[in-house]
Order: structure tokens, then sequence, then C-alpha cells
């Protein structure tokens, strides 16, 4: 297991994680009736099309459209044991979790200094990500959080940057791999905001390799990203099957 020296540091924090990811979702969490739910859809599409950097509106989207997407996460987690141990315990990525001081003094080239550098370029934080509100099932909270903690990584995995072109990228490896609403729409309106340039760079090599990838690597969602910070990214790609693209 990679990484099994930081696993051993922070058992606490393991061992707690489920139970702080319940009180935190306890907090959080709103009941919408069915009409509620309806209105709450209709208003954060309007305004995620209009305005794609809401990320507000593009949660609350996701949120209540997800349900048979998350269903179908939450099975393929479940299909593999680490997907199992991520859903028993129910960790957490922000910066009370993961010791990012640790994972920049990791050789380059780790998954773990891959994403701290991918951080700090970006400019991007992980406690940048909202609590999910409006799903009812707690199971299925659960993994729409996991899914913000970790979309950094995606990136960061998978070597694109959070630029429009690099977002759209992703967002077609999510559509095809988790099929929530939000990441499907995502893909097809994101890529009308490239320029021409980008666009022709887009539909040349970004989109056929997005497209394979999001067919060909393993089930990203599944993968226990704090087992592997000490796993060099080359390993890694070669055993989720990522082509990077060059």
């Amino acid at each position: 297991m990679y990484g099994s020296g930081v696993i051993r540091l922070s058992k606490r924090r393991f061992a707690t994680a489920c139970e702080a990811f319940l009180e935190d979702y306890a907090k959080h969490h709103v009941s919408l009736s069915p009409l509620q739910r309806v209105l709450l859809t209709m208003g954060s599409a309007a305004v995620s099309l209009a305005n794609p950097y809401r990320g507000d509106m593009i949660a609350c989207l996701g949120e209540t459209t997800g349900t048979s997407a998350l269903v179908h996460c939450h099975r393929q987690m479940k299909d593999t044991s680490e997907g199992q141990r991520i859903l028993a315990q129910k960790p957490r990525v922000n910066t009370s979790t993961v010791d990012l001081s640790y994972l920049k003094d990791l050789p380059p080239g780790t998954v773990g200094r891959t994403y701290r550098d991918f951080l700090d370029d970006n400019k991007v934080s992980p406690d940048d990500r909202l609590a999910v509100q409006f799903v009812d099932d707690i199971e299925l909270a659960y993994v729409m959080q996991r899914y913000r903690e970790v979309h950094d990584i995606f990136h960061a995995m998978l070597l694109m940057p959070t630029t429009m072109l690099g977002e759209v990228s992703v967002k077609w490896v999510e559509a095809l791999q988790l099929r929530l609403p939000m990441c499907i729409t995502g893909a097809i309106f994101g890529a009308s905001r490239l320029r021409p340039r980008q666009r022709q760079l887009y539909l040349n090599h970004y989109l056929p390799w997005s497209i394979s990838s999001g067919l060909n690597v393993k089930f990203l969602l599944g993968v226990y990203f704090e087992e592997r910070w000490e796993q060099s990214l080359e390993d890694f790609h070669r055993e989720m099957n990522i082509v990077r693209l060059v």
C-alpha cells in the first residue's frame, strides 16, 4: 500500500472521518419538497448556463439532478476493495485532513507532489469545495462530497490545468465515468465558450483524448488517493490506464 507511513500517522483522523462527515452532513442538509426541487433545478440550471463560474449554482444543479448518477457511482465504488474503504471510512480532502507540507516534500513525479504542485500552479485550495446540502440519502451525499473534493486531484492526475480547455476536457472524462448531468452539460456547453484557436485544439486533440480516457481509464472516483501519495505518477498512470495527452 502506497503512503502507508502517512496512513499510520493519520490513523486517528481516518478513524473519526466517518463521524465527522455525518456531523457535517447533519449541519448542512436541507430537505426539499418536490416542487422546491424542481424550482431549484430550473433556477440553478439557468444561472449555470449563463455564468459557468457560479460554482454554487453548478453544485446545486449537481445535487438536484444527480441521484441516479450517484447510485451508479456508489455501485462502482462498492465493486472494489479500495472503493469500499472509501465508503466505509468517508475520508475528506481539505487542509485539515491532508498534510500539504508533507506532499510538497515528496519527490517530483509522485501522486502527492503532482497534486500539491497543481494546487500551487493553479492557485486553488482543497478548502474551496462546498458542503452537500440537497442530497437526502447520506451515502449518496458522501459520494457527491467525495467527487467535489477529488475533482482537483482528477485534474492533477490527468495533467489538465484549470483553464476552460482543461475544465471541459476533465468534464468529458467525468461525464463518461460518473454520468452526472452537471458534468454532461458542462462538457457539452463548456466547449461553446472556447476561443477559435482553443476550439481547434479541442476538436483535434483534447476531445478525442477525453472521450478515450473517459471510456478506458479505471473508475477514478473509486481511487483512495490518500493511500497513494507516494506512488509514482508513471506507475499510477499505468495502473489506471491513463494515456498522457501529448
